[in-house]
């Protein structure tokens, strides 16, 4: 019998967690080998149940999922990584392939995309929407550039992340602990970001960063 390939699930909401789980367990090559809501055990059972794929969310408590991408390519290369998210692709698909993912799928796609997915990285391929590799083969092939769909994509990963933390409610403490950083740092980033995003002043990037948070909720 042909051993099967083991997934990890990353992600802060039990009911996705439990529908991933019960589709991939029904499958006679995948079984899931583990779950859990945060970036930080995430990265520690990496090292305990040794998957071959791990699932992860882009927004979760206790840190970033591409920086947990990040992470889990820098200690444990071996793992294929796929986005499973209700973010943007657009936006976060490149973001998410730098980092090392080797597929993003929209949590809105068919249930028959997960699987599709997980099979295409596990056979060394990427996985991606027709869109997003269309995006990036006018940016990475033609030469073109990907069509600017927000000022926001001038942002690096670590400014993006606390931007949107903004949005959601966090303050500048809050923030540096959710992000593990200092309560300096933090106030660093979001200068970056006010000088980037032409903002005038912290309320101007306050309103527009739950204005921009919203409309993420809204599509």
């Amino acid at each position: 019998m042909t051993q099967k390939a083991k997934v990890l699930l990353v992600d802060d909401h039990p009911l996705v967690r439990e529908w991933l789980a019960n589709l991939i367990n029904q499958q006679s090559d995948l079984q899931v080998c583990g779950e859990t809501d945060s970036a930080p055990k995430a990265l520690q059972m990496v090292g305990v149940v040794n998957p071959d794929v791990a699932i992860v969310d882009i927004s979760m408590e206790g840190g970033s999922g591409i920086e947990l991408i990040k992470n889990i390519k820098a200690s444990h290369p071996n793992v294929m990584v796929i986005v499973l998210s209700m973010h943007d692709e657009a936006l976060y698909g490149e973001r998410a392939l730098r980092a090392g993912a080797r597929g993003y799928i929209m949590k809105r796609e068919a249930t028959k995309k997960v699987l599709e997915a997980i099979r295409s990285v596990l056979g060394g391929k990427l996985y991606l929407s027709d869109k997003m590799a269309m995006l990036m083969a006018e940016k990475f092939v033609d030469g073109r550039p990907k069509p600017a769909g927000s000022v926001i994509e001038k942002l690096s990963d670590r400014e993006l992340e606390v931007f949107q933390l903004l949005g959601r409610g966090y303050s500048t403490r809050q923030i540096a602990d959710e992000l593990h950083v200092g309560f300096k740092t933090v106030q660093t980033f979001c200068a970056r970001i006010k000088e980037k995003l032409h903002f005038v002043n912290a309320t101007e990037l306050l309103r527009e960063a739950v204005r921009w948070h919203d409309s993420q909720q809204n599509k």
